[in-house]
């Protein structure tokens, strides 16, 4: 019992005088200035991971939208090939003789190499094409997030506190 009254005064004591002090200003305006930094912090970061997931978006958009360009292009080439192939087909099955049905087979076998061909350059440059518009598209987006940042860093460092700072660095 004794100890319980011993432990009960020292407590009543400490929270006694623990009710008396107080926190100097100077601290507590550091604890203030903690707080804003790590906001500006926390919040500068939020700003990166914004930017970055614009980024990586305008990306995808950018591929998503090459591929289905160049999609579009393979399904209407299979479609016009197939045609071609039905038609010849059609044309060989109504020969008269097999003479024709060869010379028939010969023009079609030529015009759809010449046809590949041009299909196969026409691909080839579109596939150029979309990677050249999706490299530039990360440029662009990589460029633009890359500038806000170094514009926000570049008006952190002239803030009084920094420049300050910044001039006392330059003298060493």
């Amino acid at each position: 019992m004794l100890f319980r009254s011993d432990f009960t005064r020292q407590t009543e004591e400490f929270m006694k005088a623990a009710r008396e002090i107080r926190v100097p200003e100077q601290v507590q305006a550091m604890i203030e200035d903690g707080v804003a930094r790590g906001r500006k912090t926390v919040d500068g970061l939020t700003d990166v991971a914004v930017d970055g997931a614009k980024v990586a978006e305008d990306v995808f958009l950018a591929v998503h939208a090459g591929a289905k360009t160049i999609g579009e292009k393979l399904i209407e080439n299979t479609r016009a090939n197939s045609a071609a192939v039905f038609a010849a087909t059609t044309e060989i099955a109504r020969a008269k003789s097999l003479p024709e049905a060869a010379r028939l087979q010969a023009e079609f076998v030529r015009t759809q190499f010449q046809v590949a061909g041009a299909q196969a350059q026409e691909l080839f440059q579109l596939y150029a094409s979309v990677a050249k518009g999706t490299f530039e598209q990360v440029n662009t987006a990589t460029s633009r997030a890359v500038d806000r940042r170094s514009e926000e860093h570049t008006s952190e460092l002239q803030s009084p506190c920094n420049l300050v700072c910044r001039l006392l660095l330059e003298k060493k």
